[in-house]
């Protein structure tokens, strides 16, 4: 991820047009936002949802509400509440989520 020239802007989240994409269980509601080479997403996950992919897309992910279960391929799994974020890199380890309950999240990538 690179800022680059990105200047300084605000964000109302709820003037932000939604997109739905359907994961193998459930269904993730995105409000994004471009910025240069940045991208800034609100993202809803729906109670039970699960990725149906593997993402190697670096993040930085921040869990505002809910509970959220990230997978990375070699097994591991991470339990991850409200106040809690995970950094990955790039091509670092392709992860993926799920979520009993539902969750939003703060995602910058």
């Amino acid at each position: 991820m690179h800022f680059g020239d990105l200047p300084f802007m605000t964000t109302d989240w709820s003037a932000v047009p939604e997109t739905e994409h359907p994961g193998s269980a459930g269904v993730a509601t995105w409000r994004t936002v471009k910025a240069g080479e940045v991208r800034v997403r609100m993202v809803e996950y729906s109670p039970g949802y699960q990725a149906d992919h593997w993402c190697s897309r670096g993040h930085v992910l921040l869990v505002l509400d809910g509970e959220l279960v990230t997978e990375l391929r070699d097994g591991r799994l991470f339990n991850l509440k409200a106040g809690t974020s995970y950094q990955v890199a790039d091509e670092a380890e392709p992860h993926r989520s799920r979520t009993a309950t539902g969750a939003r999240l703060f995602i910058v990538d």
